[in-house]
């Protein structure tokens, strides 16, 4: 299958942005280390608390550490958070919910019955629990706590998704010819659903960067150096009150970013999986096509009609 391109100008902007984070994700450290020779715990004595100017261009906390440098190291850690309990968190979804939706019987009601006690649990105060009882966890345990408790939601629907391809006439007729259901399942329903699941990837991606955020803005999401990490020191230390903006509005500004542009990559992945809105959005573009080339005519035999 050809793959297409969204071609709106939204998409693009939030693929584009989504990528830079995670490229910033990649790279932030080494450019602390390396450009700005300084880390996010080095502390210039000599500009505490002082605004953005040419050697602190996002200004310093009230320790003299640079806002800049927090900022650019703690894109790895959040959106390392966010990726990965994504991922852990669309794998249970798939493997669960798909698994349910198309084998039926027994499995189906044990694997959805286990997906309901989990989804009544309330997710963010077990978290909150789970990673207050382990005393500093780990990037790695915080993605995989995170993504533990936000695949119930996804299941189902996928659950609803798998049950309606069970259905079809094409895997009806791949049974009746003794193919395997698991190799049906991988093969054949898997494909259909990767639009629904890339687009519940990137949810579930956003759903981890601002659960990481709260953790750590309450102090228990770790040592890490991270966006909520920041916020949280900040507002541990008065950084409100004292006015000093560049310290807590620069990483809540990016974690807004990230989830506005997960949104807006999330049109195109409609755009390209769902038939009716590409065949909606197709029919509007030859529509617009088919008007310019009328307006065209008219214009050029009105311009005739002048010349006679």
């Amino acid at each position: 299958m050809r793959i297409r391109l969204p071609r709106s100008a939204r998409v693009r902007v939030g693929l584009g942005v989504f990528l830079f984070f995670c490229l910033v994700g990649v790279i932030g450290p080494w450019i602390v280390t390396h450009v700005m020779h300084t880390t996010a715990e080095h502390s210039d004595f000599n500009a505490v608390a002082a605004g953005p100017s040419w050697h602190h261009l996002l200004g310093t906390t009230t320790s003299g550490q640079d806002c800049l440098a927090q900022l650019l190291e703690g894109a790895r850690g959040s959106v390392f958070v966010g990726l990965l309990s994504g991922f852990i968190a669309m794998a249970l979804a798939a493997l669960v919910g798909v698994t349910a939706g198309f084998t039926g019987g027994i499995t189906d009601r044990l694997l959805n019955a286990f997906a309901n006690v989990v989804m009544t649990l309330p997710s963010f105060i077990l978290l909150i629990i789970v990673a207050g009882y382990i005393n500093s966890p780990s990037i790695l345990l915080s993605s995989a706590i995170i993504g533990l408790v936000e695949w119930p939601g996804g299941a189902r629907y996928l659950r609803a998704q798998a049950m309606s391809m069970r259905g079809r006439d094409f895997t009806t007729a791949l049974i009746a010819i003794g193919e395997s259901r698991w190799r049906i399942l991988v093969v054949e329903v898997m494909p259909h659903l990767t639009g629904i699941i890339s687009a519940m990837f990137l949810r579930a991606v956003v759903a981890g960067v601002f659960a990481q955020a709260g953790l750590a803005f309450l102090g228990i999401g770790g040592s890490t150096v991270s966006w909520g990490f920041v916020i949280g020191a900040a507002q541990q230390h008065g950084a409100i009150g004292l006015g000093l903006w560049w310290w807590y509005v620069p990483p809540g500004l990016c974690i807004a970013l990230l989830g506005t542009a997960t949104a807006l990559v999330n049109f195109g992945v409609d755009e390209v999986s769902n038939p009716a809105l590409r065949n909606a959005s197709s029919g509007v573009r030859k529509a617009m096509k088919r008007a310019e080339r009328e307006l065209a005519a008219r214009r050029s035999q009105e311009t005739e009609g002048a010349t006679a």
